[in-house]
């Protein structure tokens, strides 16, 4: 019996098998951007706890940021694009209002045409949604591999308090069923969702409008909350059987709130705080958190990661390293070394770079 039920756990195995990240060269320090507006630029890293952010170049998109981080993953999994049975991308910044981003990038990256594509978005929780959607086909064994990617040119009004923090990047995770191929096993997943109108942006327009402080309590802090405490439950868990934790992170107070709210340390939270670098890059902010966690995990570990998308969701995942993991990273590049990789633009040039001006 108890040989039996092993075999069946591995029968339904479904992990990450590859991941990889891409982040623009170019930073905007928040600093700049306070002297231009005119306001006290240390007021404005007390509140939002964030110094600069990553800014896509011109010649950069949601497309581009994405396939610089798929093919990576790809070549990390030691397979081909052909293997990839769904791709989905995750995003609010999409280039086109009808055409998918995801069939560009799987034809970037030569995926044939035996895929099954979409676009997700739902704020800066599109990538976990696609990541929950792979998980379901794998586990149903419609494929054997699918990507889930989250990406980002994030939106901000000039003189709008999201300007601070509004970034860019992607991240890409390949999953699958194959045993041999997990890095890190997706124990379980949990959603929560609500009408909150917290954060959105109407048909045609340019940028996105938000409820001022009412993004706090009634949305991010509720949501991710909620996700997370039922993750737990249904697993019968508590903050201390993990040794890490990443969630959304909109700006540099929140996720630090909420870890501190919910019982988890500073020490499980401290690899996945990629908005002290980057800012805030919407739907890869998790997504890069986690595989910043990864980098420095070791096998037979425990993450909790919680999204969050405003409008109003939160997807909770509980992810256990295996063996594999430490294999897997020597295949790829830290992220850690894409934060130093950097080059400071002023306010004008990132407006010209934005296409503002």
């Amino acid at each position: 019996m108890e040989l039996r039920i092993l075999n069946l756990v591995f029968e339904y195995m479904v992990g990450i098998a590859s991941y990889s990240i891409y982040i623009p060269q170019w930073r905007l320090k928040a600093a700049d951007i306070a002297s231009v507006w005119g306001k006290n630029e240390v007021h404005v890293l007390e509140g939002l706890g964030v110094a600069e952010k990553s800014v896509a170049g011109s010649d950069e998109d949601t497309v581009t940021m994405g396939y610089e981080a798929a093919w990576r993953a790809v070549k990390s999994a030691g397979i081909t694009p052909a293997d990839i049975g769904a791709l989905f991308v995750g995003s609010e910044s999409h280039p086109y209002a009808v055409n998918p981003t995801t069939t560009i990038i799987g034809e970037f990256l030569g995926m044939g045409t035996g895929y099954f594509a979409a676009d997700t978005e739902f704020a800066c929780k599109a990538g976990t949604t696609g990541m929950i959607i792979v998980e379901g086909l794998l586990r149903a064994k419609k494929i054997s591999y699918g990507m889930a990617i989250g990406a980002d040119c994030a939106q901000a009004k000039p003189h709008d308090v999201l300007e601070y923090t509004a970034a860019s990047a992607g991240a890409a995770f390949v999953l699958t069923s194959n045993v041999e191929k997990v890095a890190v096993s997706l124990v379980d997943s949990v959603s929560f969702s609500t009408d909150t109108p917290d954060f959105w942006r109407r048909d045609g327009i340019s940028y996105p409008s938000h409820g001022g402080r009412f993004t706090g309590e009634q949305a991010y802090f509720r949501h991710v909350s909620s996700a997370a405490t039922a993750i737990m439950e249904k697993n019968g868990l508590k903050p201390d059987d993990f040794q890490y934790v990443v969630f959304h992170m909109p700006n540099g107070k929140f996720p630090r709130q909420i870890a501190k709210r919910l019982g988890f340390q500073d020490k499980q939270l401290r690899h996945s705080l990629i908005v002290d670098s980057i800012g805030n890059p919407y739907s890869a902010s998790s997504l890069i958190g986690l595989a910043n966690t990864l980098d420095n995990a070791r096998s037979d570990e425990q993450i909790l990661m919680v999204s969050y998308g405003s409008g109003a969701g939160a997807d909770a995942f509980i992810f256990r390293t295996t063996k594999q993991l430490a294999m897997l990273r020597k295949k790829q590049h830290a992220v850690a070394e894409k934060f130093h990789m950097k080059k400071y633009c002023s306010y004008v040039e990132y407006l010209k770079m934005r296409g503002v001006i």
